[in-house]
């Protein structure tokens, strides 16, 4: 089975199997795993921050970001596509308190100046503005990137009236290889980022936040008030540190892949976004013309042949590439899919 539901089910390399089964463990609320800590320092100058915090998800990362960096009763800024908005289980209302106030960017890229229009004014009637929250790569905009330019300039947006702002940099790394800049280039503006350890870096758990060392104090207490307290994670957090040092540049593979992959559904037919040249990461959406097949028989169809991608939404559907699929699977699923469609 050729498997492009997502680039979460990347099985752990050989190396990172070991380093789990030698990894040096210790309690983790003592701050006596030094697996864990050896982590976090590595991750803490890979990005130029004072600080980071090994977690479980990506998810729980953003959760006690925002937790600790607004108040109940506030509001935040976020892209309407994004994911902390509509993935996360609605935690930022639910947990944090917040009223989301959404903006529909271009290509999951807001502007400057809807920044500035979505801030609510200072005035009793108004749940007040707090944060601003980025994505980069913005998984449901296609996986696409945020400049380092593009950041600053959001970020002194933000800044200016007085925001603090997170990054969900989930898949960060795949946009700082796409773009060929540092990690600590793409978030040198931001107050906190996310990093997920799993989808294209491979691991099978962790994520990282990362900030300056106030911010990371308040960060740990909401881990430990969500659940998130640990052990001994060093076995988890050793696949970490041979992420960060063996996963990053191969992405790049990835990305040659999608764009391959962008262009065999397009020359099958389907209609893609981004377009084949358009394609910055690894993420493809592909829409299924009414006039070719039904979408979920499509999809049936792939499944019955050894390709995996999850449900239609409408007639469109997300394909992703990682470690697990090299570009001979690419060529595969190109000869599957026009099979599958007839002639």
């Amino acid at each position: 089975m050729i498997n492009l539901r997502s680039d979460t089910v990347t099985q752990p390399t050989a190396a990172m199997r070991r380093a789990m089964a030698e990894a040096e463990v210790g309690d983790d609320y003592y701050r006596h795993d030094q697996t864990v800590i050896a982590l976090e320092e590595k991750a803490a100058e890979l990005f130029g921050k004072e600080a980071a915090m090994f977690l479980f998800s990506a998810t729980m990362g953003n959760l006690v970001s925002i937790l600790s960096h607004t108040k109940r009763g506030e509001s935040l800024l976020l892209e309407e596509r994004s994911h902390i908005y509509n993935n996360e289980a609605g935690g930022l209302a639910a947990l944090a308190g917040l009223t989301p106030r959404t903006i529909r960017g271009e290509r999951g890229r807001m502007s400057p100046e809807q920044i500035k229009e979505a801030v609510f004014p200072d005035a009793v009637l108004h749940p007040q503005t707090s944060l601003l929250c980025l994505e980069n790569t913005h998984n449901a905009a296609g996986g696409v990137c945020l400049s380092v330019e593009q950041t600053k300039d959001l970020a002194d947006t933000a800044r200016s009236h007085g925001l603090k702002i997170h990054l969900d940099g989930a898949r960060l790394f795949n946009s700082a290889v796409g773009q060929g800049v540092s990690p600590e280039d793409l978030t040198r503006e931001v107050d906190s980022v996310t990093i997920c350890l799993t989808k294209g870096l491979g691991c099978p758990v962790g994520a990282l936040v990362l900030g300056e060392a106030d911010f990371m104090d308040d960060a740990r207490r909401w881990r430990q008030a969500v659940g998130g307290g640990m052990r001994q994670a060093g076995v988890v957090a050793a696949t970490g540190i041979v992420a960060l040092d063996t996963m990053v540049d191969r992405l790049a593979e990835d990305h040659s892949n999608a764009r391959r992959l962008a262009a065999l559904l397009t020359e099958a037919g389907l209609i893609v976004d981004p377009l084949p040249d358009e394609v910055e990461t690894n993420i493809v959406f592909a829409e299924i013309p009414a006039a070719l097949m039904d979408a979920k028989d499509f999809v049936q169809g792939l499944a019955a042949a050894g390709v995996q991608v999850n449900p239609p939404g409408a007639r469109r559907i997300r394909l992703l590439t990682h470690h697990d699929v090299s570009a001979d699977d690419i060529e595969t699923v190109g000869g599957i899919v026009r099979k599958v469609l007839g002639p």
